[in-house]
Protein backbone atom coordinates (compact mmCIF):
# COMPACT_ATOMS: atom_id res chain seq x y z
CA UNK A 1 0.00 0.00 0.00
CA UNK A 2 1.27 3.65 -1.19
CA UNK A 3 0.38 7.07 -0.63
CA UNK A 4 -0.67 6.77 -4.75
CA UNK A 5 -3.02 3.91 -3.89
CA UNK A 6 -4.31 5.57 -1.24
CA UNK A 7 -5.31 8.28 -3.64
CA UNK A 8 -6.74 5.94 -6.30
CA UNK A 9 -8.91 5.07 -3.23
CA UNK A 10 -10.11 7.97 -2.15
CA UNK A 11 -11.26 9.22 -5.36
CA UNK A 12 -13.15 6.07 -5.56
CA UNK A 13 -14.75 6.56 -2.18
CA UNK A 14 -15.44 10.34 -2.90
CA UNK A 15 -16.85 9.48 -6.67
CA UNK A 16 -18.95 6.70 -5.80
CA UNK A 17 -17.76 5.00 -9.17
CA UNK A 18 -15.04 3.97 -10.71
CA UNK A 19 -15.22 5.74 -14.49
CA UNK A 20 -16.50 8.64 -12.48
CA UNK A 21 -13.18 8.18 -10.59
CA UNK A 22 -10.89 7.43 -13.25
CA UNK A 23 -12.07 10.83 -15.07
CA UNK A 24 -11.41 12.87 -11.96
CA UNK A 25 -7.57 11.11 -11.98
CA UNK A 26 -7.60 11.15 -15.95
CA UNK A 27 -6.58 7.75 -15.85
CA UNK A 28 -8.32 4.63 -17.92
CA UNK A 29 -11.14 2.50 -15.76
CA UNK A 30 -9.24 -0.53 -15.89
CA UNK A 31 -5.50 0.44 -14.28
CA UNK A 32 -7.88 2.17 -11.40
CA UNK A 33 -9.95 -1.03 -11.20
CA UNK A 34 -7.06 -3.26 -11.15
CA UNK A 35 -5.49 -1.28 -8.75
CA UNK A 36 -8.37 -1.21 -6.25
CA UNK A 37 -8.27 -5.30 -6.40
CA UNK A 38 -4.54 -5.17 -6.05
CA UNK A 39 -5.11 -2.93 -2.60
CA UNK A 40 -7.93 -4.85 -1.46
CA UNK A 41 -5.72 -8.48 -2.01
CA UNK A 42 -2.69 -6.73 0.00
CA UNK A 43 -5.18 -5.66 2.63
CA UNK A 44 -7.15 -9.32 2.80
CA UNK A 45 -10.30 -7.64 2.91
CA UNK A 46 -13.18 -5.89 0.63
CA UNK A 47 -13.29 -2.42 0.77
CA UNK A 48 -16.07 -1.64 -1.66
CA UNK A 49 -19.35 -3.39 -2.47
CA UNK A 50 -19.57 -3.22 -6.63
CA UNK A 51 -23.08 -2.14 -8.11
CA UNK A 52 -24.55 -2.02 -11.25
CA UNK A 53 -24.01 1.80 -11.35
CA UNK A 54 -22.46 2.73 -7.62
CA UNK A 55 -20.38 1.29 -5.20
CA UNK A 56 -20.69 1.52 -1.91
CA UNK A 57 -18.01 1.52 1.00
CA UNK A 58 -17.60 -1.54 3.17
CA UNK A 59 -17.19 -1.05 7.22
CA UNK A 60 -13.47 -1.59 6.02
CA UNK A 61 -13.88 0.65 3.35
CA UNK A 62 -15.05 3.39 5.90
CA UNK A 63 -12.42 2.80 8.24
CA UNK A 64 -9.57 3.28 5.34
CA UNK A 65 -11.44 5.99 3.88
CA UNK A 66 -10.91 8.15 6.89
CA UNK A 67 -7.11 6.55 8.25
CA UNK A 68 -6.02 7.70 4.23
CA UNK A 69 -7.31 11.44 4.62
CA UNK A 70 -5.31 11.31 7.64
CA UNK A 71 -2.02 9.98 6.01
CA UNK A 72 -2.46 12.20 2.91
CA UNK A 73 -3.37 15.48 4.95
CA UNK A 74 -0.34 14.89 7.01
CA UNK A 75 1.80 13.77 4.03
CA UNK A 76 0.88 17.27 2.27
CA UNK A 77 1.08 19.77 5.42
CA UNK A 78 4.73 17.51 5.88
CA UNK A 79 5.77 18.11 2.55
CA UNK A 80 4.63 22.28 2.45
CA UNK A 81 6.67 22.68 5.89
CA UNK A 82 10.18 20.71 4.72
CA UNK A 83 9.33 23.04 0.93
CA UNK A 84 8.82 26.55 3.50
CA UNK A 85 11.71 25.28 5.56
CA UNK A 86 14.18 25.22 2.64
CA UNK A 87 12.79 28.90 1.31
CA UNK A 88 12.88 30.14 4.48
CA UNK A 89 9.38 31.32 5.01
CA UNK A 90 6.57 30.00 6.81
CA UNK A 91 4.02 28.70 4.11
CA UNK A 92 0.22 29.19 4.49
CA UNK A 93 -1.58 28.31 7.03
CA UNK A 94 -5.24 27.53 6.56
CA UNK A 95 -7.92 28.65 9.23
CA UNK A 96 -11.58 28.40 9.70
CA UNK A 97 -13.34 31.38 11.27
CA UNK A 98 -17.26 32.13 11.86
CA UNK A 99 -18.29 35.72 11.03
CA UNK A 100 -19.04 36.43 14.44
CA UNK A 101 -15.47 35.97 15.59
CA UNK A 102 -14.11 37.98 12.62
CA UNK A 103 -13.56 40.86 14.34
CA UNK A 104 -11.59 39.28 17.20
CA UNK A 105 -9.18 37.16 15.04
CA UNK A 106 -8.27 40.27 12.64
CA UNK A 107 -7.90 43.23 15.53
CA UNK A 108 -6.66 41.19 18.62
CA UNK A 109 -4.71 38.22 16.51
CA UNK A 110 -3.72 38.03 13.56
CA UNK A 111 -1.98 41.47 13.26
CA UNK A 112 0.26 40.34 16.37
CA UNK A 113 1.04 37.07 14.38
CA UNK A 114 1.71 38.96 11.50
CA UNK A 115 4.31 41.29 12.70
CA UNK A 116 6.59 38.57 14.04
CA UNK A 117 5.74 35.59 11.08
CA UNK A 118 5.59 38.45 8.21
CA UNK A 119 5.80 35.79 5.40
CA UNK A 120 3.18 33.66 6.66
CA UNK A 121 0.19 33.53 4.27
CA UNK A 122 -3.38 33.23 4.53
CA UNK A 123 -6.08 30.73 3.90
CA UNK A 124 -9.78 31.66 5.63
CA UNK A 125 -12.69 29.50 5.49
CA UNK A 126 -15.64 31.34 6.61
CA UNK A 127 -18.84 29.41 7.47
CA UNK A 128 -20.68 28.69 10.66
CA UNK A 129 -19.93 26.92 13.36
CA UNK A 130 -21.16 23.26 11.97
CA UNK A 131 -19.44 24.61 8.99
CA UNK A 132 -16.03 25.58 10.61
CA UNK A 133 -16.15 21.97 12.46
CA UNK A 134 -16.52 20.35 9.43
CA UNK A 135 -13.54 21.65 7.33
CA UNK A 136 -11.54 20.98 10.78
CA UNK A 137 -12.59 17.09 10.84
CA UNK A 138 -11.58 16.94 6.76
CA UNK A 139 -8.15 18.61 6.87
CA UNK A 140 -9.06 21.57 4.81
CA UNK A 141 -8.26 24.06 7.78
CA UNK A 142 -5.47 23.28 10.53
CA UNK A 143 -7.14 25.82 13.07
CA UNK A 144 -11.27 26.70 13.60
CA UNK A 145 -11.98 30.32 15.03
CA UNK A 146 -15.59 29.80 16.75
CA UNK A 147 -17.35 30.77 19.32
CA UNK A 148 -19.54 29.04 22.32
CA UNK A 149 -21.10 26.61 22.95
CA UNK A 150 -20.14 24.39 20.49
CA UNK A 151 -19.53 20.80 21.30
CA UNK A 152 -15.90 20.71 22.10
CA UNK A 153 -15.81 16.84 21.97
CA UNK A 154 -12.82 15.42 19.43
CA UNK A 155 -11.48 18.64 19.86
CA UNK A 156 -8.39 20.84 21.83
CA UNK A 157 -9.46 24.48 22.52
CA UNK A 158 -8.19 27.57 23.93
CA UNK A 159 -9.88 30.50 24.88
CA UNK A 160 -10.04 34.26 24.80
CA UNK A 161 -12.04 36.22 27.26
CA UNK A 162 -15.54 36.07 28.22
CA UNK A 163 -17.01 39.34 26.55
CA UNK A 164 -20.69 40.11 27.20
CA UNK A 165 -23.44 40.20 24.37
CA UNK A 166 -25.09 43.51 23.36
CA UNK A 167 -28.37 44.93 22.28
CA UNK A 168 -28.27 47.08 19.18
CA UNK A 169 -30.85 49.49 18.33
CA UNK A 170 -31.82 52.61 16.14
CA UNK A 171 -32.62 55.54 18.93
CA UNK A 172 -36.75 55.03 18.16
CA UNK A 173 -35.98 51.34 20.01
CA UNK A 174 -34.23 53.29 23.16
CA UNK A 175 -36.59 53.44 26.14
CA UNK A 176 -33.52 53.81 28.60
CA UNK A 177 -32.93 57.35 28.17
CA UNK A 178 -29.69 56.99 27.53
CA UNK A 179 -28.37 54.43 30.24
CA UNK A 180 -25.66 52.22 28.62
CA UNK A 181 -26.60 49.09 29.89
CA UNK A 182 -30.15 46.94 30.24
CA UNK A 183 -31.60 44.05 32.43
CA UNK A 184 -32.40 41.20 30.21
CA UNK A 185 -35.52 41.29 31.07
CA UNK A 186 -35.84 44.82 29.56
CA UNK A 187 -36.13 42.72 25.93
CA UNK A 188 -39.37 41.35 27.34
CA UNK A 189 -42.10 41.77 24.05
CA UNK A 190 -39.55 43.78 22.25
CA UNK A 191 -38.68 42.44 18.74
CA UNK A 192 -35.40 41.00 18.56
CA UNK A 193 -33.18 40.25 15.55
CA UNK A 194 -30.81 37.05 16.85
CA UNK A 195 -28.38 35.42 14.88
CA UNK A 196 -29.25 31.72 14.94
CA UNK A 197 -26.08 30.48 16.34
CA UNK A 198 -27.04 31.89 19.88
CA UNK A 199 -30.78 31.29 19.68
CA UNK A 200 -30.55 28.36 22.24
CA UNK A 201 -29.04 30.44 24.85
CA UNK A 202 -30.69 33.55 24.47
CA UNK A 203 -34.11 31.92 24.51
CA UNK A 204 -33.22 30.07 27.72
CA UNK A 205 -31.72 33.40 29.42
CA UNK A 206 -34.89 34.42 28.50
CA UNK A 207 -36.99 31.57 30.30
CA UNK A 208 -34.60 31.91 33.41
CA UNK A 209 -35.94 34.93 33.68
CA UNK A 210 -39.41 34.56 33.20
CA UNK A 211 -40.49 35.42 29.81
CA UNK A 212 -40.13 33.79 26.17
CA UNK A 213 -38.42 36.23 23.66
CA UNK A 214 -40.15 37.10 21.38
CA UNK A 215 -37.90 36.67 17.74
CA UNK A 216 -38.81 38.79 14.74
CA UNK A 217 -35.86 37.76 12.64
CA UNK A 218 -33.67 34.79 12.92
CA UNK A 219 -30.51 34.49 10.77
CA UNK A 220 -27.62 32.92 9.80
CA UNK A 221 -24.63 35.70 10.69
CA UNK A 222 -23.91 38.62 12.97
CA UNK A 223 -23.82 40.83 10.12
CA UNK A 224 -27.45 40.01 9.14
CA UNK A 225 -28.50 41.04 12.53
CA UNK A 226 -26.84 44.75 12.26
CA UNK A 227 -27.66 45.49 9.15
CA UNK A 228 -31.68 44.44 9.95
CA UNK A 229 -30.81 46.17 13.02
CA UNK A 230 -29.74 49.55 11.54
CA UNK A 231 -32.51 49.59 9.22
CA UNK A 232 -34.68 50.30 12.04
CA UNK A 233 -36.75 46.59 11.94
CA UNK A 234 -36.40 45.85 15.95
CA UNK A 235 -33.56 44.73 18.35
CA UNK A 236 -30.34 43.23 17.56
CA UNK A 237 -28.43 40.95 19.74
CA UNK A 238 -24.51 40.08 19.12
CA UNK A 239 -21.47 39.75 21.18
CA UNK A 240 -19.53 43.12 21.76
CA UNK A 241 -16.53 42.65 19.58
CA UNK A 242 -19.01 41.79 16.17
CA UNK A 243 -20.31 45.44 16.27
CA UNK A 244 -17.94 46.45 13.97
CA UNK A 245 -18.49 43.49 11.37
CA UNK A 246 -21.47 45.90 9.26
CA UNK A 247 -23.34 49.35 9.00
CA UNK A 248 -24.02 50.09 12.47
CA UNK A 249 -23.64 53.94 11.56
CA UNK A 250 -27.60 54.10 12.76
CA UNK A 251 -26.98 52.02 16.16
CA UNK A 252 -26.66 52.73 19.99
CA UNK A 253 -25.29 49.85 21.83
CA UNK A 254 -26.23 48.50 25.29
CA UNK A 255 -24.64 45.95 27.49
CA UNK A 256 -27.29 43.19 28.33
CA UNK A 257 -26.78 43.00 32.24
CA UNK A 258 -26.96 38.65 32.58
CA UNK A 259 -24.34 36.59 34.00
CA UNK A 260 -25.48 34.05 31.71
CA UNK A 261 -25.39 35.91 28.14
CA UNK A 262 -21.74 35.97 27.49
CA UNK A 263 -19.52 34.00 24.73
CA UNK A 264 -15.83 33.61 23.84
CA UNK A 265 -14.14 33.09 21.06
CA UNK A 266 -12.04 30.17 20.92
CA UNK A 267 -9.06 28.38 18.44
CA UNK A 268 -9.83 24.65 18.17
CA UNK A 269 -7.77 21.75 16.60
CA UNK A 270 -8.67 18.01 16.22
CA UNK A 271 -6.92 15.69 18.92
CA UNK A 272 -6.35 13.28 16.87
CA UNK A 273 -4.59 14.72 13.42
CA UNK A 274 -1.18 16.33 12.80
CA UNK A 275 -0.83 19.94 13.54
CA UNK A 276 2.15 21.80 11.35
CA UNK A 277 4.50 23.72 13.51
CA UNK A 278 3.20 26.92 11.91
CA UNK A 279 -0.14 26.07 13.20
CA UNK A 280 1.18 25.84 16.88
CA UNK A 281 2.80 28.99 16.54
CA UNK A 282 -0.43 30.32 16.02
CA UNK A 283 -2.02 29.16 18.68
CA UNK A 284 0.93 30.03 21.09
CA UNK A 285 -0.13 33.58 19.71
CA UNK A 286 -3.58 33.50 20.19
CA UNK A 287 -3.40 32.70 23.87
CA UNK A 288 -1.46 35.76 24.73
Amino acid sequence: MDIRQLKYFLAIAEEGQITSAARKLQMAQPPLSQQLKLLEDELGVKLVERGPRSIQLTEAGMILRERAQQILDLTDSTTRELKDFVKGIYGTLSIGTVSSSAATLLQERLLEFHQVYSGVKFEIHEGNTYRVLDLLNKGIVEVGIVRTPFSSSGLECVYTASEPMIAVMTPDYDWTGGEPAIDIGELRNRPLIIYRRFEQLIRETCLENGFDPLVFCMNDDARTTLLWANAGLGIGIIPRSAFTLANNSSLIVKEIASDSLNTRVAAVWMKDKYLSSLAEKFIENFQK
